[in-house]
């Protein structure tokens, strides 16, 4: 079995607990292969979509928008996307619905691959946040498309806002839109080789590690849903 997980940095796994590798290990007969790419939009995963069609994936997944929904949050962040990506028009919700039609449509239509679409992971850990409802809204959309494309949804969202609900535990630290969390971070992490546990401990979070990118924990329930859903998609009918 060919696996393809599509993403932004959350995917890519370089500041953010590494999924891809978590099934690896938990997958050790089928080929993984992390298609993630930092910073992404789903503009551009759009955008390079022929790469992915070209290597005969049997199952896909993808788990892209929380940049698009930072961009409505962070002015930082949206200042760094229109710089890397040449961007002359602001995302927007009918736009990241109409690129993630557009991916379920063609993976549909171009492979035959079994898709599966992930919810976005919580940004920040405050419920009730205008982050945490911003996810959320994003990740409607994902259901929404997912049942319009015939292509099964992951409910990641879901599965995050329960966990943090159950624990009823106020966060030690809250989203900052101005993006120095990620920052500091990826210093912390890349260059002083703190775990990203360590990290995220530190600063009195259970999923993140800087209130958008993973921990274990929150890669692990990324892990979860893919792992079931390929055991799935490769099962007898």
């Amino acid at each position: 079995m060919k696996l393809i997980c599509i993403g932004d940095s959350i995917t890519r796994g370089q500041v953010s607990a590494d999924y891809v590798t978590m099934l690896r290990a938990r997958l050790p007969e089928a080929a993984v292969l992390n298609s993630g790419v930092n910073y992404e939009l789903s503009a551009q995963t759009l955008d390079r979509l022929d790469d992915v069609i070209r290597q005969d994936p049997d199952v896909v997944t993808v788990l892209i928008g929380t940049n698009d929904a930072n961009f409505t949050l962070s002015p930082r962040l949206a200042r760094t996307l229109r710089k890397r990506w040449g961007l002359t028009a602001a995302p927007d919700v009918e736009g990241y619905a109409a690129n993630l039609t557009a991916i379920a449509r063609r993976l549909q239509d171009e492979t035959m691959a079994r898709v599966g679409l992930l919810s976005l992971p919580v940004i920040g850990e405050e419920l009730g946040s205008e982050p945490v409802r911003r996810a959320a809204e994003y990740s409607a959309i994902v259901r929404e498309v997912a049942a319009e494309q015939g292509v099964s949804y992951l409910p990641l969202n879901e599965r995050m806002t329960a966990y943090l609900e159950e624990r009823g535990r106020t966060p030690g630290t809250r989203y900052r839109p101005e993006g120095r969390l990620a920052q500091t971070a990826a210093i912390q992490h890349l260059l002083l080789g703190r775990g990203l546990d360590a990290i995220s401990r530190s600063r009195g979070l259970q999923l993140t590690t800087d209130t958008v990118h993973l921990n274990g924990r929150g890669a692990a329930m990324v892990a979860d849903l893919v792992e079931a859903f390929a055991a799935r998609s490769i099962a007898p009918h």
